[in-house]
């Protein structure tokens, strides 16, 4: 299973996203059992944030893994642009630990730029690791200048990752910023990794993916997900709320597209030629 390095951890390359779960009283066993079945298939990372529901995500994320080792997993939780700041950010932090039911996060992130200065976000997440409630923290929904900015910040040596939207079907990060984190070994961590909507359909459908995942007896979604952590330094956090779904993400970890499928999708999916708008979702 192809693994990579966040802080002083070393995890399994796709983990469990959470975003839109946890909302409906109706599907919650469905999706608890999606997480326990993704953990017992060999996921440690669990990805949440406070935005998610407004924290019945982290709810339901503390409900799934109660009773389990904590030692054994590495939950990633994400503070709001309001709340990244000297005077709010603690509280937010330990709400959400509440919710979840742990005392320490592996990794928390500011989710996206906001108002307060990021000179104050990073001096408070700096302080929040200090005292033992976060292990690492990290940023999210950062382009090269958002990163540039931070490299010229105080403890910026402490970043252990940026979380993006990236999928072969949007590769607009690995124009400049892919690079450049390549280049200082800050990890990526992919959301939406196997895209949303329409243009989830657009790859799963594809003949040359499709024809990539029979080779490996695999469906596209997996082929998908290979893809994505290719290249050693990308955590792929696919969010599923179907139990079987949800293991076969990640088992997905465990193939190894060879140079010419990698070609091959290449030319289906070009890599981008110019600089491109951050996509965000």
């Amino acid at each position: 299973m192809r693994e990579l390095n966040i802080g002083d951890s070393t995890v399994p390359a796709i983990g469990l996203g959470t975003w839109h779960m946890g909302d409906s009283a109706s599907t919650r066993a469905e999706e608890i059992k999606a997480i326990q079945d993704g953990i017992a298939a060999g996921a440690r990372v669990i990805d949440t944030a406070e935005m998610y529901g407004n924290g019945r995500s982290e709810s339901l994320v503390g409900e799934a893994i109660k009773g389990m080792q904590r030692d054994d997993l590495f939950i990633i939780d994400k503070v709001l642009p309001s709340n990244a700041s000297a005077s709010k950010m603690e509280h937010s932090l330990d709400t959400s630990l509440k919710l979840v039911g742990t005392d320490y996060f592996d990794l928390y992130l500011y989710h996206w730029r906001g108002a307060v200065p990021l000179s104050e976000t990073i001096e408070t997440l700096q302080q929040l690791q200090q005292k033992g409630k976060i292990k690492h923290w990290g940023v999210s929904n950062f382009d090269i200048a958002d990163m540039e900015e931070l490299m010229d910040l105080p403890h910026s040596n402490q970043v252990a990752a940026n979380e993006d939207l990236y999928n072969l079907g949007s590769r607009g990060i690995e124009y400049s910023l892919l690079p450049w984190m390549r280049q200082r070994h800050i990890p990526l961590i992919a959301y939406t990794p196997v895209a949303a909507g329409d243009a989830r359909g657009r790859l799963t459908h594809d003949p040359v993916v499709n024809q990539i995942a029979d080779n490996h007896s695999a469906t596209a979604w997996q082929i998908i997900l290979a893809w994505a952590i290719r290249d050693g330094n990308t955590l792929a956090i696919p969010q599923s709320s179907d139990p079987k779904h949800t293991v076969d993400n990640v088992l997905a970890a465990n193939i190894t597209l060879t140079d010419n499928e990698l070609a091959q999708l290449d030319v289906q999916f070009p890599k981008p030629t110019s600089k491109q708008p951050l996509d965000m979702r």
